[in-house]
C-alpha cells in the first residue's frame, strides 16, 4: 500500500517537475519575449508556431506598427482592433504555449496606451495628470481600472509604471516629460504613486514592471533611436523611486534602460552592465527579482553591439528576459535568431548554465502566481 502511495506522489509530481525545470531549450526559450504581427495567433500563425518550436515564455502587443508606418504604409494596424479581437487572440496565444505566458503591454495611460478608445477600450489619464492631482486614491483607482481593462483582454503583465524623475533639464527633449510619463520630480512622491499603481494591479492579479533603471528622466534624447548618454545630467536621486519600490516588497519585475552613464559604467549602457544590474541592483538593494530588458532592438543596443554580443552582455550582466519588440525593425525570425544566439552562447562557455538556471528560477516563481 505503502509502495502505491508513493507511485501516485511521484506520477503527480511529473508534471510539475516538468514545468519546473525542462530542457535547454525549453530554459533559453522561457527568457525571450517577443512581438509579432497579426490580430490571430490560430496554429497555423508564426507567432503560434514559434511559441511551440522555440518554447518562447513571453509576447508583447502593440496597436500600431512602427515600422510600417516608417515605412510609410497606408495600414499601420498591429495586434489590437477591438476588445472582442484582443481577447480571442490572448486565448489563441495561451493556446499555443504548454505554460503560463506571459502576455505584455505597454498601458501606462495618457500617451502610452495601447488600448486606445478608438479600439473600445475606456480613456485613461497620464502618470503627470495623476501626479499633480497627488491623491493616492485616485492614483490607485485610475490604476485599478487599467488592470481591469486589461484582465479583461486576457493580458497578465502590464509594462508600468514608468518610475523616472521628471527632471531632464531640457524638458522638451526628454521621451518621459513629453510624453507626461513621469508622476513628478520628487522621488518618494513618485515611488508613493508607482506603489499604488502597483498595488490596484495585484488586486487584478496583473504583474507589473517598474522601469526605466537606473534612471531615464533626465536623458536629453530617445534610446528608440541611438546611443544615449547621461553621464553629465544623470541624478542619484533617481535610483531612489526604484529602491523604494523594491523595499515595499511589491515589484514584481525591473525594466532595465539602455543608457549610458560613464559614473556607473564606463563602458557599457545599464541593460548590458554587470555594475549597474549585479553591483547595484542585485548587491545594494538585495532585490532577487526578475530584471527584463527594455527592447532589445533599440537603436541604443543595435547600433553599438550585435545581436550575439548584446545578448551575451546583457545576460551575464543579470538581465532573465530578453525582450525584443519586432516592431521597430520588424524580422519574422527573430524569435529563432534570439534562441539559437542564447543557445550558441551557452553550448560555447560564454554564458553558463547557472546563469540560466537562476534567469528561469525567477521566471517560474513569477509565473507561478498567474
Amino acid at each position: 500500500m505503502r509502495t502505491s502511495l508513493i507511485f501516485v506522489f511521484f506520477v503527480l509530481l511529473l508534471p510539475f517537475t516538468a514545468f519546473a525545470q525542462g530542457s535547454l531549450d525549453k530554459q533559453i526559450g522561457r527568457m525571450l519575449l517577443v512581438g509579432f504581427r497579426g490580430m490571430e495567433a490560430g496554429p497555423e500563425t508564426k507567432i503560434a508556431q514559434d511559441i511551440k518550436k522555440y518554447h518562447i515564455g513571453s509576447v508583447v502587443l502593440f496597436d500600431i506598427d512602427v515600422s510600417l508606418r516608417s515605412a510609410g504604409a497606408k495600414n499601420t494596424e498591429r495586434n489590437i482592433q477591438s476588445p472582442e479581437q484582443l481577447r480571442r487572440l490572448t486565448t489563441q496565444l495561451k493556446a499555443a504555449s504548454r505554460e503560463p505566458l506571459f502576455i505584455g503591454i505597454d498601458q501606462e495611460g495618457g500617451k502610452v496606451n495601447r488600448l486606445k478608445p478608438v479600439y473600445g477600450f475606456p480613456s485613461t489619464i497620464s502618470a503627470d495628470s495623476l501626479g499633480k492631482i497627488n491623491n493616492l486614491d485616485t492614483t490607485f483607482q485610475r490604476a485599478r481600472a487599467i488592470a481591469r481593462t486589461l484582465r479583461s483582454a486576457g493580458i497578465n503583465l502590464n509594462f508600468a509604471p514608468d518610475t523616472d524623475l521628471d527632471i531632464c533639464p531640457i524638458p522638451d527633449s526628454s521621451i518621459i516629460h513629453k510624453s507626461k510619463r513621469s508622476f513628478g520630480k520628487d522621488p518618494a512622491h513618485v515611488a508613493a504613486h508607482a506603489q499604488a499603481f502597483i498595488r490596484a494591479h495585484h488586486e487584478e492579479n496583473i504583474l507589473t514592471s517598474i522601469k526605466h533603471f537606473p534612471g531615464h528622466g533626465s536623458a536629453m534624447s530617445d534610446t528608440h533611436a541611438g546611443f544615449v548618454n547621461v553621464t553629465e545630467v544623470w541624478k542619484a536621486a533617481e535610483l531612489e523611486p526604484f529602491r523604494q519600490v523594491i523595499a515595499s516588497g511589491n515589484c514584481d519585475m525591473v525594466m532595465t534602460g539602455h543608457l549610458f552613464n560613464a559614473w556607473l559604467d564606463p563602458l557599457h549602457p545599464a541593460t548590458l552592465s554587470d555594475e549597474i544590474l549585479n553591483d547595484i541592483l542585485r548587491q545594494e538593494y538585495h532585490y532577487d527579482g526578475l530584471i527584463i530588458s527594455d527592447d532589445m532592438q533599440m537603436g541604443a543596443i543595435t547600433k553599438m553591439f550585435g545581436l550575439e554580443r548584446a545578448i551575451e552582455l546583457a545576460v551575464n550582466a543579470g538581465v532573465d528576459i530578453l525582450l525584443f519588440g519586432n516592431n521597430l525593425n520588424y524580422d519574422p525570425d527573430i524569435a529563432e535568431k534570439a534562441f539559437n544566439t542564447l543557445k550558441k552562447l551557452v553550448q560555447e562557455g560564454k554564458i553558463s548554465k547557472k546563469r540560466i538556471k537562476e534567469a528561469n528560477k525567477r521566471i517560474l516563481k513569477l509565473k507561478k502566481r498567474l
